[in-house]
């Protein structure tokens, strides 16, 4: 009797993992397991290789949890009592940094641009942190999911490094898809998550650190669970989690390693993902969807769209008729736009980006929504 075919997923994640991938985990292996412990230690080298630092004085620290997990344990770990955060926010995660240090009670300076604007190296954050000498770490998004765009790590960190602050890089969902080399961009903390663009599964998310940086941090740590030094001195010391260790989802993300490694590493995963989004910025375009970031500020890893100005749109039923048709797209969130948003990245390619145009094709005809088509994507 066949099944039924899953929902293609067209979202920042959780998203469409290969079949090998979920097969790895089709077995038990002890935390204290010989083989579990080495399969570890080769993610760890394997991370570090994919960010350009393998042997270059850098950690991979993998922790339990979501990608915000990681995020929280590098913010409540590795700024000092008396230390000070800028925040560089465009977008709702760069927000969520905001509020964790909140919580936290670390001071916290806020730089806010637009949704739909880029941060400024040199005019706004060299400023800032040149008239505020008690801040001590600088924390941005490189991939800004709200809205897809791509803020500059490698220009940022140099003016961050220039001034000598540690700089902290939220790239959840570029890492794996965008080349990332952390000692080019001056980067002290990076993290990602197991199910984003390296495409394993969720439960774990990573942080690689520069060693020097996380060797300071002793006694900074605000939190049991999240310590992200003490962390690393447990794997050091014996290769266990100090915690319940996510023994299937390593062994589905060393799968997901080496097929990124098959695949051609980062550049050729790149290159698919970029292929994706030039058919789903034609097709959209020729349905008459308008994309609200400029083209030149777009990444190739999500793209927002804004609602239609057609009186018989309404996001919910678009979306639960693409649903019915086993389709997933994401809501929006912007706060000063409607718009909702459509993934590139996960196990898919062009066959699918145009199947999801074909399924949105039929929505808009059934939901009547003669929009004027607009010009393709050169």
């Amino acid at each position: 009797m066949m099944t039924a075919r899953d929902k293609l997923l067209f979202t920042p994640g959780p998203f469409i993992t290969s079949r090998t991938v979920k097969q790895a985990m089709l077995r038990d292996l002890g935390p204290r397991d010989f083989e579990f412990i080495a399969l570890v230690k080769d993610i760890q080298r394997r991370l570090l290789a994919l960010g350009g630092v393998e042997n270059a004085g850098y950690e991979a620290i993998p922790m339990q949890g979501s990608g915000t997990y990681s995020v929280e344990a590098v913010i409540s770990s590795t700024v000092p009592p008396d230390g000070k955060l800028l925040v560089v926010v465009n977008g709702a995660y760069g927000k969520r940094i905001v509020r964790m240090a909140e919580i936290l009670n670390i001071p916290t300076v806020v730089l806010k641009y637009p949704e739909n604007i880029k941060p400024q190296p040199q005019q706004d954050i060299a400023t800032k942190l040149k008239a505020d000498p008690g801040i001590t770490h600088v924390a941005m998004i490189h991939c800004e999911t709200t809205t897809g765009v791509l803020n500059p790590i490698k220009e940022v960190g140099k003016v961050v490094r220039d001034s000598g602050r540690i700089y902290f890089v939220d790239a959840m969902s570029s890492f794996g898809a965008v080349p990332i080399n952390l000692k080019e961009c001056g980067i002290d903390y990076l993290v990602s998550s197991s199910n984003k663009c390296v495409e394993g599964v969720p439960g774990f998310a990573f942080t690689l650190a520069r060693r020097d940086a996380l060797l300071a941090t002793e006694g900074y740590a605000r939190s049991l669970s999240l310590d992200l030094l003490a962390q690393w001195k447990g794997l050091e010391k014996d290769g266990q989690f100090r915690f319940t260790a996510t023994t299937h989802v390593m062994l589905a993300f060393h799968q997901a390693l080496l097929e990124l490694e098959a695949e051609g590493g980062i550049e050729a995963r790149m290159a698919r993902y970029q292929e994706n989004y030039k058919v789903l910025i034609a097709g959209m375009r020729e349905l008459g969807f308008e994309e609200y970031l400029p083209p030149e500020d777009q990444s190739h890893i999500i793209t927002s769209f804004r609602y239609p100005k057609h009186p018989n749109f309404n996001f919910e039923e678009f979306y639960r008729r693409l649903n019915e048709k086993g389709y997933v797209i994401y809501p929006g969130k912007l706060s000063d736009a409607d718009c909702f948003r459509i993934g590139t990245i996960g196990r898919i390619g062009t066959s699918e980006m145009y199947e999801l145009l074909g399924g949105i094709t039929r929505v808009v005809k059934e939901m009547g929504l003669d929009m004027p088509r607009r010009a393709a994507a050169s």
